[in-house]
């Protein structure tokens, strides 16, 4: 499959290695020759220098109707121009478009019919998540599948938690009416699938499937938490920030900081019981006069990610009890102390997943990248009946043959979920919840959610 990627920006750049490693045949333009020749230096991928909408860029790197276009720039109008252009010029396969403003998301008939295929809109992806794990305080990272009705969770083991240095099927005797499976458990930065018999340790991340009423349930037999949070504080009237204000100010207590003055006054006049401050978040004295001990959330929303990582740490010297941060370089994620940074989000990891899910080969509703480095995911896929799967129809869910570091989570069928049920008989339709915990031969993955 031919991908054309616009822009090597760490978006850009993270979908060109990940995609060069599953064996697309990619291509990525960008202005700054040195970015290219870097990515060109680790990847198996060509590069072209130009403008990411001028027609001939487009040209001499290869669009055409076999071409899949990722139009990832950081500019909407670039992106938009990119896609109207290589629909209407070189007629490629497909576009999927980048849009930070909402407004455009809203406008896309406007651009012309079938110009952008798919729009993808990063800024909504990470306030949807911001509030999932602002609802659920002790979850590190929340992920929705099955329309929504199933959560892929991971929280850290503490030693206060119910369940460590017990076996992990001691948490249906703890709570017997919640369903709740564990396909993976990270042990000091390495992957083991678990066994009933698995001893959870202090420091263990664990993965964890589960409806959304009974995600706090689970954390607690991890690590101890207090249930609910009342007051947030953020750091960056942005988009994002403004939206996470927006969604929640009817049921938390929340201010917000920003710099710039006639922002202010816009998100004045937008929210209606937020407390919007001038200032900067690494501004002590602020902090200060504005109680920051008693703030149970400091989100640090800002477009730098050295202003987000010194106000986190500035809040938590002075009292936060919990600091969430956006990290647009996703290799301080890993060096980042906990102590400092509770949590931090990445938009790359989550803009690299949405674009991925709609390049599978087969029926995927949901492809999410866990962990950028390793290549942990997770993969919801409907099987239909094909020549890879017309086999294990009515036989047992543990006889089909995944590839190594592979596990079934869940299978949806209708509105009913299964949890890791191994002599449940397959059938036609049935979605999987499939984990991936490092190398694996995606295609064969891939190969069960094909149409036949």
């Amino acid at each position: 499959m031919k991908i054309l990627i616009l822009g090597a920006g760490r978006v850009g750049s993270s979908l060109a290695s990940t995609l060069s490693r599953q064996e697309y045949e990619v291509s990525i333009v960008d202005l700054n020759k040195d970015k290219l020749l870097s990515l060109q230096e680790d990847n198996d991928l060509a590069t072209e220098i130009g403008h990411a909408s001028h027609p001939l860029t487009l040209q001499k790197a290869g669009a055409d109707e076999d071409t899949i276009l990722l139009a990832v720039t950081n500019s909407d109008e670039c992106n938009i121009t990119s896609c109207q252009i290589a629909k209407s010029k070189f007629k490629v396969k497909k576009t999927i478009c980048r849009l930070s403003d909402a407004s455009y998301l809203d406008s896309l008939e406007a651009f012309g019919k079938n110009s952008i295929d798919i729009a993808i809109g990063p800024e909504n992806e990470v306030t949807e998540h911001l509030i999932d794990l602002i609802k659920h305080p002790g979850a590190e990272q929340i992920e929705s599948f099955a329309n929504g009705s199933l959560k892929v969770v991971s929280v850290k083991a503490r030693k206060d938690g119910m369940l460590v240095n017990r076996e992990l099927k001691s948490i249906k005797s703890d709570m017997p009416d919640t369903d709740t499976f564990v396909p993976a458990i990270y042990r000091k930065g390495k992957p083991l699938v678990p066994d009933g018999k698995t001893i959870i340790k202090e420091n263990d991340e664990i993965y964890f499937l589960a409806a959304e009423n009974d995600i706090d349930g689970v954390v607690q037999e991890m690590r101890l938490q207090k249930t609910s949070s009342s007051r947030i504080m953020i750091v960056g009237g942005g988009k994002i920030g403004s939206a996470l204000a927006q969604a929640l100010e009817e049921d938390y207590k929340i201010k917000v900081i920003d710099p710039d003055k006639d922002r202010c006054e816009h998100l004045s006049r937008q929210l209606n019981r937020t407390i919007v401050l001038k200032g900067e978040g690494s501004d002590e004295e602020l902090l200060k006069s504005e109680n920051i001990e008693n703030i149970d959330i400091f989100c640090a929303l800002t477009n730098d990610d050295e202003t987000n990582i010194m106000s986190a740490f500035l809040a938590k010297k002075l009292g936060a009890k919990k600091t969430i941060i956006i990290v647009n370089n996703y290799t301080y994620i890993n060096i980042l102390p906990k102590n400092f940074v509770d949590i931090a989000l990445s938009p790359q990891r989550l803009t690299v997943s949405m674009v991925l899910q709609h390049l599978a080969k087969g029926d995927v509703p949901q492809e999410v990248i866990l962990k950028m480095q390793s290549g942990a995911e997770a993969i919801e896929g409907i099987i239909h009946k094909n020549k890879f799967t017309k086999d294990f129809f009515d036989k047992p869910i543990s006889q089909i043959p995944l590839p190594e570091n592979c596990v079934i989570a869940a299978v949806i069928r209708r509105e009913e979920i299964f949890m890791h049920s191994k002599d449940l008989l397959l059938k036609a339709d049935d979605r999987i919840i499939v984990f991936i915990l490092g190398k694996t031969d995606k295609e064969k993955i891939e190969n069960l959610f094909l149409q036949g």
